[in-house]
């Protein structure tokens, strides 16, 4: 018995496999879906992770590099011309064995744009068949190079003050483009929910015109109607089936949508819900307007953008003149034996001071000078300009939201008149109290009624979160919208 049961509960497991899904999923739900799996939301963290690494890239020049260079071997079997004290020349064979190696530990200079290493090297030459030539190893226990800009302009200097803010800027750029994948959900769920909305309302329309031509049947036998009458309700009836089939194609099509935007599987059938509204927040341009400053990437943009102007002007006075300092200072040996090319070491110095300045270059780098400097004032009047446009695009959108606050509780209410209006009219054209124009103006009005509470609710629930996108702010909840970015760049 237990045997039968098993085998039978199996069977009916992959029936339940075979059938597609079936789930009512709720706007919140959705939402949730699209920000986990959707292809925009990868597109949004695969440009975060670029943003984190590029930061972390300028990190690693802040910090000390060690390296190695070497050449093993380096061997030669050549010949190279050489000129004798007579001034004759002549080619001499060069058959050597060479190698190096050098080991440094690299340091840049954040403050004055210069670099400072520390280097410890080892190179030996072996000639080749070649009687009477000895070996030799020369070394560098330890050796310290100090590479200075005197005038140029600090690039690392300027790298410190401008890409912490590009970084701030691409993770609320990240916020920004979830809140748009937010935004895009938006949309194609209502679109199935006014697409749900429509059939359901076209099955409706064509039940009730088939029972009231039934009627109008039997109340034209008895001759309470004209044929005209009658022929007009049959008319609605075929009307109505035909609305029936291109409303389910039109649910099918808004139901392809949304399940492709939230990654589901073909099979999936979703079943729309109307969201509840439990308030409508009443929120101030003032306070949008005050975190938008505070959390919105257009901010950290201004900020950049003014910066990397200041800097091609930096850049551009830098390159009047150049004048540079090199200074190495260490110990050196050499011998014919490993060890002792590290005993009886001398000491060496070496310092250079490069210069490099124009006398004449017909006012080239003061032209240069002067075109990022105009450059700088038209990059501070556009950023002035797109100021005042965010600000002005902020006061529009916040009152666009609360006028739709309001447009939503009208249509909410007219949808619940046109309902009770609609269902009264079928009963008063069942006892002869109506005409059927009448019936069909109740009928047109509570489907259009419907139609306009789904629509007004689809907007009121858009600017909510177009102010949520603008702002970086939940202004239901009353925090700022943030994310785990260090989880995020590490999956």
């Amino acid at each position: 018995m237990n045997k039968i049961l098993f085998i039978t509960l199996l069977f009916l497991i992959s029936i339940g496999f075979g059938v597609s899904a079936q789930q009512t999923l709720t706007l919140s739900e959705a939402i949730e879906t699209a920000r986990r799996q959707s292809v925009d939301a990868a597109v949004a963290l695969n440009e975060l992770k670029t943003s984190y690494w590029e930061f972390r890239t300028y990190r690693a020049d802040l910090l000390p590099e060690v390296n190695f260079k070497g050449t093993l071997p380096d061997y030669r079997r050549s010949y190279s011309l050489y000129q004798s004290e007579d001034g004759t020349y002549k080619y001499i064979r060069d058959n050597s064995l060479q190698m190096s190696g050098e080991i440094s530990v690299d340091q840049n200079i954040w403050l004055t744009g210069g670099k400072l290493s520390m280097n410890s090297s080892l190179q030996f030459v072996s000639p080749l068949n070649m009687p009477g030539a000895s070996r030799y190893y020369m070394s560098i226990p330890v050796g310290v190079t100090l590479t200075q800009p005197v005038f140029g302009v600090n690039d690392l200097k300027w790298k410190r003050r401008i890409e912490p803010v590009r970084y701030r800027e691409a993770q609320a750029s990240y916020l920004e483009d979830v809140e748009k994948v937010t935004l895009k959900t938006i949309t194609y769920y209502f679109e199935l929910l006014l697409a749900k909305e429509n059939l359901h309302i076209a099955h409706q329309n064509k039940d009730n015109a088939d029972r009231i031509y039934e009627i109008a049947q039997a109340r034209r036998k008895m001759g309470q109607i004209s044929e005209n009458e009658l022929l007009q309700l049959k008319l609605a009836a075929l009307k109505a089936s035909s609305n029936l089939t291109s409303e389910q194609s039109n649910l099918n099509a808004a139901m392809f949508q949304l399940r492709s935007f939230l990654g589901l599987s073909e099979n999936d059938s979703i079943d729309s819900a109307i969201p509840e509204i439990a308030d409508y927040p009443e929120i101030g341009y003032t306070g949008v307007l005050s975190k938008a400053q505070e959390n919105n990437p257009f901010a950290r943009n201004i900020r950049r953008r003014q910066l990397e102007a200041d800097y091609e002007v930096a850049q551009a006075k830098g390159e009047q003149r150049e004048i540079s300092l090199y200074a190495s200072l260490g110990y050196t040996g050499q011998d014919r034996q490993f060890g002792s090319a590290y005993r009886n070491l001398m000491d060496y110095q070496i310092v250079q001071v490069g210069v490099k300045i124009p006398i004449l270059d017909w006012g080239k780098r003061k032209g240069q000078v002067k075109v990022a400097e105009s450059n700088r004032e038209v990059v501070s009047s556009r950023l002035k300009q797109e100021q005042m446009d965010f600000n002005q695009d902020i006061f529009l959108l916040v009152e666009h939201y609360n006028n739709q606050a309001r447009q939503l509780r009208i249509a909410r209410e007219a949808d619940e008149i046109a309902q009770k209006r609609y269902a009264t009219s079928v009963e008063s054209f069942m006892i002869g109290k109506i005409n059927t124009l009448d019936l069909n103006d109740a009928q047109v009005s509570k489907d259009n009624a419907r139609a306009k509470y789904i629509s007004e609710m689809h907007l009121y629930w858009y600017y909510l979160y177009q102010i949520r996108s603008v702002a970086l702010y939940d202004f239901i909840n009353g925090t700022n919208l943030d994310a785990e970015f260090e989880r995020l760049v590490r999956e």
